[in-house]
């Protein structure tokens, strides 16, 4: 099983999309192991976007981040990073495929609704931003035999 965080943003939040993008990871028998409602401080910002702080447009991307709750997430599943990424869409849902999450959801290339760890090194490092080891939950669905086959 391969975990990875997802950010729920403020937009998302803010347009009560929360239900229905959970939905669709649930769908897909994803594992929501760990999940919390919380505010991003600016240095919490810095931190999980350490790469683009120094960049011109990173002022933006805090306040948009810190500017309302977001919904934090581990996910859990056979290659979650990919399958979740996938899931999403391009980066900019003016550029994302109809049936992504962005696809369906966005018009917009920051307010783009729901952040993914790009890869395993980035995953476990946001992941350990977001949460500490007592607040995982981790679980096997009674309805796994009915999700994949015993040698997935």
């Amino acid at each position: 099983m391969e975990r990875t965080l997802v950010l729920l943003k403020p937009d998302c939040v803010q347009r009560r999309l929360v239900g229905r993008i959970i939905a669709r990871f649930e769908d897909k028998s994803l594992n929501i192991v760990a999940m919390k409602l919380m505010n991003i401080t600016p240095e919490l910002s810095k931190q999980h976007y350490a790469e683009h702080v120094e960049k011109p447009f990173y002022p933006g991307l805090e306040k948009f981040i810190t500017g309302a709750p977001v919904v934090a997430m581990i996910v859990e599943g056979l290659e979650a990073i990919r399958v979740i990424r996938d899931m999403l869409g391009a980066t900019s849902g003016l550029k994302a495929a109809a049936g992504t999450i962005r696809g369906d959801y966005s018009g917009s290339r920051q307010m783009n609704l729901v952040h993914a760890s790009d890869g395993p090194d980035a995953a476990a490092r946001e992941i350990a931003l977001y949460f500490t080891d007592s607040e995982i939950c981790a679980y096997e669905p009674v309805a796994t035999p009915w999700l994949r086959a015993d040698d997935e």
